[in-house]
């Protein structure tokens, strides 16, 4: 390993647009904030050092699988770096260290970085605008100054940013400094949004362009160093010591790229993203990390399954490549059973509950059938007990007791979902059993809109609900009422009244219907309704609405109250089992 003559940053994003500069298969994806862009083209401007960087010359690509660098982030897409087919023979050179910063300026340079807006929702087509970085070529304003700051301002703009022009900013974007090939070209061609400035804005400006173009076009700033042997191996070693430094190489990464070395039939990396894709599109929140753990949990001749990287060693990894499909399958039917519960990235707790039941399909060979069919209904309630009671007691986070479970479920010798060995497991363990005693009841009551498990609690109250449908948590008595001015005109104090987010004012509504009710009071959508007698008493019964209180703000606290009973004494009768 050599160090080479330095190259300029133009002459570097040449060959990644060229694709002479290409990601290798171990490497991990972008994962800098726009923030993070904006600080490294400011310390550049600045004139402090980028660092070296780490290249590796491929002379035989048969072996090997590449990737292009993003140009283009989205915030809304996967942003998974696209393979490129190559012929044998092709010579390039792979980025092992400083594919963060050589992305960071590709994006600032020649792309765009697409994030959400605050205060806009995430389904509105105005949210994500595409953003250009750019440098202000005014001084900054004396509020934007801070303590050792840089005169310096980058940011990415809009569109209407750049074109909405003041005294306090003058939006340039970095991606038109390419267009110059010397410095007096830049001072021969007036700028448009310089036209009406000072002479002495107008030559502030100036030195602010001659700076970038000097960074940009100018100077030898890419120091490198080369490796040049094809062996992988080395490479992979070489890269894991590097990448301790920088955003830290963390251990789905480190484990990825190992995977993506050893497996020889499949790509890791191409299959790996796929399926946390194809989840999440399901509405769950799983990650690299997740589908990992749950590799090394769900191939059974695997013993040790502590996530950490000697459990990834090569026969480890053959046996995960050989088993990937089912592994994949038993995630994805498990997902599929947990959406029919109602269960989604907002109200799942915890993820690792998933690997038990996983692993009872992937053993039982159980297919599709287990999400609606009745010859399942008995392994449904097992399941959806067993969800409801380790996320609500919180069993996986602290001391690890994956490994216990996971060998109740392969010694299993039962037709059903083994809820109650693991039970028997669970109790032998400190702090671990899922059985509930009075006072754990007691304080679910504390649990709060927008909490992750306050769904699970609704489930327990609410049985027989098709959780197929969509169910909206709902205030009894909305949310938006409990305000000063609405409640003065009734003489009620708002501050006199009893939490609305808590349990006790929270049922579950069909979602058309949650829709309709919106922020009406309590008693008036009740009238428009017109339930008959026997329908009143009807959705009395099945959403606890205490009997004989009118339903006004001035009884509000004494609803609360009995309906907080009428909960408890309902969790007490589910959860109070008979040792």
């Amino acid at each position: 390993m050599s160090f080479r003559d330095p190259i300029t940053v133009e002459e570097t994003l040449d060959k990644i647009q060229r694709n002479k500069y290409l990601l290798p298969a171990i490497q991990r994806e972008f994962v800098w904030k726009s923030w993070q862009i904006e600080k490294l083209f400011d310390s550049l401007m600045n004139g402090y050092p980028i660092g070296s960087f780490l290249f590796w010359e491929i002379t035989s690509t048969k072996d090997f699988k590449f990737y292009e660098f993003i140009k283009k982030y989205d915030q809304r897409e996967t942003n998974h770096n696209q393979k490129i087919p190559l012929i044998d023979g092709d010579e390039i050179i792979a980025v092992l260290d400083g594919q963060q910063r050589l992305t960071a300026l590709y994006i600032g340079l020649l792309g765009t970085y697409t994030e959400k807006l605050p205060y806009h929702r995430w389904d509105s087509p105005k949210a994500f605008p595409e953003k250009y970085l750019c440098l202000n070529l005014l001084d900054k304003d004396d509020e934007d100054i801070e303590e050792e700051t840089s005169k310096y301002e980058l940011k990415f703009c809009t569109k209407s940013e750049i074109e909405n022009r003041d005294n306090k900013k003058l939006w340039f974007k970095l991606n038109d400094i390419l267009k110059y090939k010397t410095e007096g070209e830049i001072l021969l061609e007036p700028l448009e949004i310089l036209e009406n400035c000072s002479n002495e804005i107008k030559k502030e400006a100036y030195k602010k362009l001659m700076q970038l173009f000097k960074i940009v076009n100018r100077n030898k700033i890419i120091n490198y160093y080369l490796e040049k042997e094809n062996n992988l191996d080395k490479v992979l070693n070489i890269f894991i010591r590097m990448n301790s430094m920088g955003t830290k190489l963390n251990n789905s990464d480190l484990l990825l790229s190992i995977a993506t070395d050893q497996w020889k039939n499949k790509d890791a990396r191409e299959e790996i993203n796929k399926l946390v894709d194809e989840l999440n599109k399901e509405g769950f929140a799983i990650n690299k990390d997740f589908i990992l753990k749950a590799a090394l949990y769900l191939t059974k001749e695997i013993k040790n399954i502590r996530f950490k990287v000697d459990n990834f060693k090569k026969e480890n990894m053959d046996l995960i490549e050989e088993n990937w499909d089912n592994i994949s399958d038993s995630l994805k039917l498990s997902l599929n059973l947990l959406k029919s519960f109602g269960y989604n990235k907002d109200n799942l707790s915890a993820n690792t509950p998933i690997l038990p039941i996983s692993l009872y399909i992937l053993e039982k060979n159980i297919d599709y059938k287990i999400v609606n069919h009745s010859s399942f209904s008995e392994d449904r309630k097992l399941i959806k007990e067993w969800i409801i009671k380790s996320t609500l007691k919180g069993i996986f986070s602290g001391r690890d007791i994956s490994a216990n479970v996971r060998e109740v479920v392969l010694k299993n010798e039962l037709n059903n979902f083994p809820l109650d060995k693991i039970k028997e497991e669970l109790k032998k363990i400190p702090g671990k059993s899922i059985n509930f005693n009075e006072e754990e009841i007691d304080n679910l009551s504390w649990n709060e809109y927008g909490d992750n498990t306050t769904f699970s609690v609704l489930q327990l109250l609410y049985p027989n609900l098709d959780y197929r449908n969509n169910f909206h948590i709902d205030y009894i008595y909305p949310k938006s009422k409990f305000n000063e001015k609405y409640l003065k005109k009734q003489n009620i104090d708002v501050n006199d009244l009893c939490n609305p987010n808590y349990l006790a004012n929270l049922q579950l509504l069909e979602g058309s219907q949650n829709l309709e009710k919106s922020n009406k009071e309590f008693k008036d959508w009740l009238e428009e309704q017109d339930f008959s007698k026997e329908e009143r008493k009807d959705y009395f019964k099945k959403n606890y609405i205490p009997e004989n209180i009118e339903l006004t703000f001035r009884n509000y606290n004494e609803f609360f109250e009995e309906r907080e009973k009428l909960l408890l004494k309902q969790l007490k009768k589910i959860l109070l089992e008979k040792e």
